[in-house]
């Protein structure tokens, strides 16, 4: 198992940070990792490590603002602009790893711009993996929350006002304090233009859900209150997907790859993955 590193330039000129975990021998398909808000793709080691000693390559981005990319960390001008950089970044990879089957893994934040990526480009994959997505909020915003956080996000977009709860993240410790101490997670509180835009992106993909037909498998802590699991269900519920799969861990929080039981969950992912990959071969 081997690492790649590089940088290439995403939406709106920002230099954008990637890596690649590859087994060495050309993969059976390609895993599109999308990480999550204030986090980056280097948290993903263990699962990247994982996946490449069974045959697949992992390719994440750090997004902007993010990790190792450039941009203001807690803040984004327009949401598509993460989309706009997964498609840049699905350029590379055409070059990279011509012809490899590819599969969409998305976690959190992640998981939302995946599936909203996905109303546009779902035929460039075989499958889609979405963990933890936040496709509805755990206690969603009354009208005038909501009005005011507009408002904010056109007056005052980078005012900080949502922080995440890094306790929240995982029942595991050590996974906390790591995060906790991590230099590439962003501690602060999300914008104002951030939050507003994301709430925008939820309403969207709740509303166009059916255009999705891709297999999926969505994933989510029943324990998780950094995105509703009911998020995971409506998705589940939405989808014209024939090929769909939803797994709701009892107890889990909201990064059920770092979780005491990640094992078995990467595990079920594997499996799930194996079973397309054959499929599409």
């Amino acid at each position: 198992m081997k690492v790649q590193e590089g940088r290439f330039t995403g939406a709106r000129g920002v230099d954008t940070y990637y890596r690649y975990w590859l087994s060495g021998a050309p993969p059976r398909a390609l895993i599109v990792l999308v990480h999550g808000a204030g986090e980056h793709s280097g948290r993903y080691r263990a699962l990247g490590e994982y996946f490449a000693a069974r045959g697949y390559a992992v390719a994440a981005l750090d997004h902007t603002g993010h990790g190792r990319s450039a941009g203001t960390p807690g803040f984004i001008r327009r949401f598509d602009d993460y989309l706009d950089s997964l498609r840049l970044f699905q350029r590379q990879l055409d070059r990279d790893f011509p012809g490899a089957p590819r599969i969409l893994l998305g976690h959190s934040m992640g998981g939302l711009i995946g599936a909203l990526y996905l109303l546009r480009h779902q035929g460039e994959f075989i499958a889609c993996v979405l963990s933890g997505p936040a496709i509805a909020a755990q206690e969603p915003p009354g009208l005038g929350q909501m009005l005011l956080i507009r408002l904010l996000g056109a007056v005052r977009p980078r005012l900080g006002v949502l922080q995440l709860d890094a306790s929240a993240v995982s029942r595991d410790p050590q996974v906390v304090h790591d995060y906790v101490n991590d230099p590439l997670v962003y501690h602060g509180k999300l914008a104002a233009r951030k939050v507003a835009e994301l709430f925008k992106a939820m309403q969207r993909i709740q509303r166009q859900a059916a255009q999705i037909t891709l297999p999926m498998l969505l994933l989510h802590g029943a324990s998780d209150t950094l995105a509703s699991p009911g998020g995971s269900q409506f998705l589940f519920d939405h989808i014209s997907s024939e090929d769909k799969t939803l797994k709701i861990y009892p107890g889990l929080y909201h990064e059920i790859f770092n979780e005491p039981e990640r094992e078995t969950v990467m595990a079920d992912v594997a499996a799930w993955c194996d079973d397309r990959t054959r499929v599409a071969a």
